[in-house]
């Protein structure tokens, strides 16, 4: 008895007519060429993110079944050769035909174009007298015939010559018929020959100091670094210094107006009790030749940067009111307030134009700051009219007068009564009493009639 016959089900009900559904077959797929089969395994037969090709496959190339490819012994000239030799190798002859035209190595055969000269060019222009024309013909044999090789020319020269001689000679024999074939002096100016003449003196004194840089011990060289390294940072600080005396010695110096207007300050007064007014400083020198010292300490700098750098040194003085009126006033003239053209006569005028827009403002700030003070004055004056006596007399008068303080405070109460309520008797008789005319009558009431 099982679990069927106790729930009364049938045995070949529904559920065991079901037969098991087979699971599809995985169809198999090839291992691609190029991976190996430990990755494809890994992989599980995933696309890999990067495309692999097999190197082989490169190499392949694919091959047209009507071309028929061998490789054949055949013989070649080169148009490189003046004596028409014939060599062979192998080429690679495609449907039996072999390949046309010159060697394909004969493009790389390079030779120098030496300059010949006649014996009366010769005798005109190149007669030295250290040099024979023998020695000279020989000289540009051997250049033409080694390529200007000339360690090998002084290998293979019959007299004991260096090879600088031998460099200043051929250069200064070519310079020479150069100049004379040219119909005028200045077609031939920009020629490297002409224009930079070989110095056998300067090359003797480089290969002397390269050949004692080069037997030089480690010693020697970390000493010399050293040296060079103390001798540059001495350099840059004498430059830095003088940068800041450049800057600092017109602004001092001049204690003109001419001087302080270009600085941007108006000399007011000399006394020592003159204020300027409010909104007015003097030119930030220091901090200008510091940020010259620093822009040259950089040495390699972008322009903008620089004009960036010299603007905010000049207005770093002025308020940030101030700075903005310079921008509108940059804008109202229709002048960027960074250059398109950032050229060096371009920011050096720009920020002269900004200076010359800071110096305005000043001045207007100094005309207003006279105008209110002037007005001022004019309204002390004109207050003392004919009729009023003389300030000094009042004073007199005022001094000599008992201070009587008013009969009404702030908030309209009579504080009269209670002062003398919180005063000592003693203090009473100093007061004088107010007249009886001044009391107020009383009110009478109804019922005191």
């Amino acid at each position: 008895m099982d679990a069927k016959d106790i729930l009364g089900l049938p045995k070949n009900g529904p559920l065991m007519s079901q037969e098991k559904k087979s699971r599809p077959q995985k169809e198999s797929q090839r291992k691609p060429d190029g991976i190996s089969r430990e990755v494809y395994a890994l992989t599980g037969g995933i696309a890999p993110l990067m495309p692999s090709i097999d190197i082989n496959q490169l190499k392949r190339r694919a091959l047209s079944e009507s071309e028929k490819i061998t490789w054949q012994w055949l013989p070649f000239t080169s148009s490189a050769r003046k004596d028409n030799l014939q060599l062979y190798h192998w080429v690679r002859v495609v449907n039996g035909v072999p390949p046309t035209g010159d060697y394909s190595f004969a493009k790389y055969n390079k030779s120098v174009d030496v300059i010949k000269y006649t014996d009366e060019e010769y005798e005109k222009f190149l007669s030295n007298p250290s040099w024979t024309k023998e020695e000279t013909d020989q000289l540009f044999d051997l250049c033409k015939r080694f390529d200007l090789r000339f360690v090998i020319i002084a290998d293979r020269f019959h007299s004991n010559r260096t090879v600088e001689e031998l460099k200043d000679r051929y250069y200064s024999v070519s310079r020479a018929i150069t100049i004379a074939r040219a119909p005028a002096p200045a077609d031939v100016a920009g020629h490297p020959l002409v224009k930079e003449p070989y110095n056998a003196s300067q090359e003797v004194e480089r290969k002397r100091a390269l050949s004692m840089v080069l037997s030089q011990t480690k010693h020697q060289e970390r000493r010399d670094a050293e040296v060079l390294a103390e001798a540059k940072r001495i350099s840059e600080s004498r430059k830095a210094a003088k940068a800041a005396e450049e800057t600092e010695l017109p602004d001092v110096s001049d204690a003109a107006p001419e001087g302080a207007e270009k600085a941007g300050i108006d000399v007011i007064s000399t006394s020592p009790n003159a204020q300027l007014p409010s909104g007015i400083a003097a030119p930030p020198v220091s901090e200008t030749a510091s940020t010259l010292a620093s822009l040259r300490m950089l040495r390699v700098y972008l322009r903008t940067y620089g004009l960036e750098q010299m603007v905010q040194a000049a207005s770093s003085s002025a308020g940030l009111r101030t700075i903005k009126r310079v921008e509108q006033t940059l804008q109202d003239l229709g002048v960027n307030l960074k250059p398109k053209v950032p050229t060096k006569l371009v920011c050096a005028e720009h920020l002269e134009l900004r200076k010359e827009i800071l110096t305005l403002l000043n001045l207007q700030k100094q005309v207003q700051y006279k105008e209110a003070e002037g007005s001022s004055y004019r309204e002390g004056s004109y207050s003392e009219t004919p009729g009023t006596p003389p300030k000094r007399a009042q004073r007199a008068t005022d001094q000599d007068r008992t201070f009587i303080p008013d009969s009404t405070s702030f908030g309209g109460e009579r504080a009269g009564k209670k002062d003398q309520k919180r005063k000592g008797p003693g203090r009473l008789s100093e007061v004088p009493s107010s007249p009886a005319q001044s009391k107020r009558p009383r009110k009478l009431k109804t019922s005191d009639g």
